[in-house]
């Protein structure tokens, strides 16, 4: 259901620190900042393999595909992504400020323009 990932490279030195997490294979990049003790998702993508790189705060991640679920919690510096058609809820334990990619783009013109974000009910 989900993936670690790693970035492609790390530079630190005296002055600061540059993380390249990706160079190719993503069209649509966006910077989330949730507060903590709320929750966001609740849906799943038909299209999209989904990939969050937290920057700073942690959250809790319940995934769940075919009757399985998973949870697992991740924190500052974690990468990974989310398998497509895998339904995912994020709840925020603190302040929480990350990035998160798409390899499609959810606002592509499938279907009569309905985006593929696909809510549970």
């Amino acid at each position: 259901m989900y993936k670690i990932m790693h970035p492609d490279f790390i530079h630190e030195d005296e002055r600061g620190s540059l993380a390249q997490l990706v160079h190719d294979g993503w069209r649509q990049v966006n910077v989330i900042f949730s507060k903590g003790n709320t929750v966001r998702g609740g849906h799943y993508h038909k299209k999209n393999r989904e990939a969050f790189y937290i920057i700073s705060g942690s959250c809790e991640v319940t995934l769940s595909l075919d009757g399985e679920q998973q949870n697992k919690t991740f924190s500052s510096g974690d990468f990974f992504a989310i398998e497509t058609n895998t339904v995912h809820s994020f709840k925020y334990l603190e302040d929480t400020l990350l990035i998160s990619l798409y390899d499609v783009g959810v606002e592509n013109d499938w279907g009569g323009g309905v985006l593929d974000i696909f809510r549970m009910s």
